[in-house]
């Protein structure tokens, strides 16, 4: 082992959107200071961020149900649809913003303008998507949403779902044309390109092993190298933990009194995705469903148009599954390892709670090929099992904690950032709508721990992101600048492209 010890300004975790996001903007707020980044795979963007291991979807709340819930007097509340459209809209400006200054090019290679869609069906869901609808269409963040249960329409919008339907339950959509696909991998390989062209220190196959405080307040970390085996250390005055699943263990091991009554619930998906050409030229859309009773936020069906390569391709999901692995490189053990003494009575209590839940995965796990097909068949009636392989998705650690209005042992559904008292380190946990809302997570991250910089840092932030520290809903003038100039650099106006 070396003695020598390396020091730098930052040291980030993880070669995923996080990291990159989270260098892009020092790089453009603090260009001298130092970055080193270690990843153990060998590329970036390979294991969550990759564009096989989650949906793609620009997640602006303009299709998932799940960010709408009825109230108990059956009225609809949005302010979660809200909240994440926003920041999505903020991930907008700042991509934009790379393109605008020429830092990344070629936006259509990650991002492509896609309708947003969902779909019920049954008397109450049609009631509720109506409600929503009318709920959400008075808001300046979703205009031009459009509403219809008429078969006529449906079969326009999405003729591969409405073709050879049985018509004995109602059945609605709504449509919205200003949605995304978002190919995660991409942008993640764009970022460290550039970070890399301003000398970022970027090491791959680089397994960080151990992370501890040392007498001079920086953070120590015992890095190895998985090629020669040599293990080398590294120190920083901050430091990023965005590992994915893998940030758990690393937030644990650095002691800070934050990550502790903390656990982790591993949730691996499946994607089936359409090989026949036919079928994918058939679909133009992301259409959401609605979850089913007892199933987690993520599985929530959905029957997704994807651009990956260039190539326009079909996925339908995800079915949940369960693993002990905290990520998809991860190891059998990662669950158990996880269960410290300061977080073992929280994830008991959590393991009681959602006995459910367990029970809903052990069953998604055992689904037969034949059984996913006829889920998809709900989707699209004339699905033929020849016509679909299945893809195996990325691991999410959803988190676990105590809270005020869950008590002991709550499952979180959501990202979220844990960091020391001083603001030395911080780490990103959690899933969906993660990716999509980026740029804001990382804003957090330097209120929490650079809060000392933040005027200074105020205007050139205001510059990359004309909305920062304004509400987009009350500003229906500037969300409209806002819209058409992304919309403009980004290449997002609606047009009929060829594939290859």
């Amino acid at each position: 082992m070396s003695n020598r010890q390396t020091k730098t300004d930052v040291i980030l975790i993880g070669a995923g959107i996080m990291s990159a996001t989270l260098g892009t903007l020092l790089k453009e707020l603090v260009p001298e200071w130092e970055i080193t980044m270690f990843e153990k795979l060998e590329n970036a963007g390979e294991e969550s961020s990759n564009e096989w291991n989650n949906a793609g979807t620009g997640h602006a709340a303009l299709c998932e149900l799940n960010y709408t819930v009825e109230k108990p007097d059956g009225s609809i509340d949005i302010s979660k649809a809200i909240k994440i459209n926003e920041q999505f809209q903020v991930s907008m400006q700042f991509w934009s913003h790379l393109v605008n200054s020429n830092l990344i090019q070629n936006p259509q290679n990650f991002i492509r303008p896609l309708p947003h869609m969902s779909m019920v069906q049954g008397e109450q869901n049609v009631t509720f998507l109506k409600k929503r609808f009318e709920a959400l269409s008075n808001n300046p963040l979703f205009q031009g949403m459009e509403f219809s249960d008429d078969p006529k329409k449906l079969m326009e919008w999405i003729p591969l779902i409405m073709q050879d339907r049985s018509w004995n339950e109602p059945i609605a959509a709504t449509k919205i044309d200003s949605g995304t696909d978002v190919n995660f991998g991409a942008l993640t390989r764009m970022l460290f390109e550039h970070l890399e062209s301003k000398n970022v220190n970027i090491n791959y196959n680089h397994s960080v092993n151990d992370i501890k405080r040392t007498s001079d307040g920086l953070w120590e970390l015992k890095v190895q190298n998985t090629f020669s085996g040599t293990v080398e250390r590294h120190a920083a005055k901050f430091v990023f933990i965005g590992g994915g699943g893998g940030s758990l263990h690393l937030l644990q091991k650095s002691g800070i009194p934050e990550g502790k009554h903390i656990g982790g619930f591993p949730v691996s998906g499946i994607f089936m995705v359409c090989n026949n050409p036919d079928v994918v030229e058939q679909h133009h859309a992301k259409v959401y469903g609605k979850a089913k009773v007892g199933a987690p936020p993520m599985s929530v069906p959905h029957l997704d148009t994807r651009f990956i390569d260039n190539k326009k391709s079909l996925l339908f999901g995800p079915f949940a599954g369960f693993t002990p692995k905290f990520l998809k490189t991860g190891s059998m053990l990662d669950l158990v390892t996880s269960v410290k003494p300061n977080n073992v009575l929280t994830m008991l209590a959590a393991g009681a709670k959602e006995m459910s839940l367990t029970k809903y995965l052990i069953q998604q796990v055992m689904l037969s090929k034949e059984k996913r097909m006829e889920e998809l068949r709900e989707f699209i009636p004339n699905a033929r099992l020849e016509d679909w392989d299945l893809v195996v998705a990325g691991q999410r650690v959803q988190v676990i904690k105590d809270t005020e209005a869950g008590g002991k042992g709550t499952l979180q559904f959501g990202t979220e950032v844990i960091s020391a008292a001083d603001g030395s380190i911080a780490a990103l946990l959690g899933a969906s709508p993660g990716a999509s809302t980026a740029v804001h997570v990382m804003l957090e991250v330097f209120k929490k721990c650079f809060p000392q910089h933040m005027n200074e840092w105020e205007p050139k932030i205001k510059e990359m992101i004309p909305s920062y520290g304004e509400s987009l809903m009350e500003n229906p003038e500037l969300l409209h600048k806002i819209h058409t100039s992304t919309a403009e650099t980004l290449d997002l106006s609606e047009k009929e492209l060829v594939y290859s």
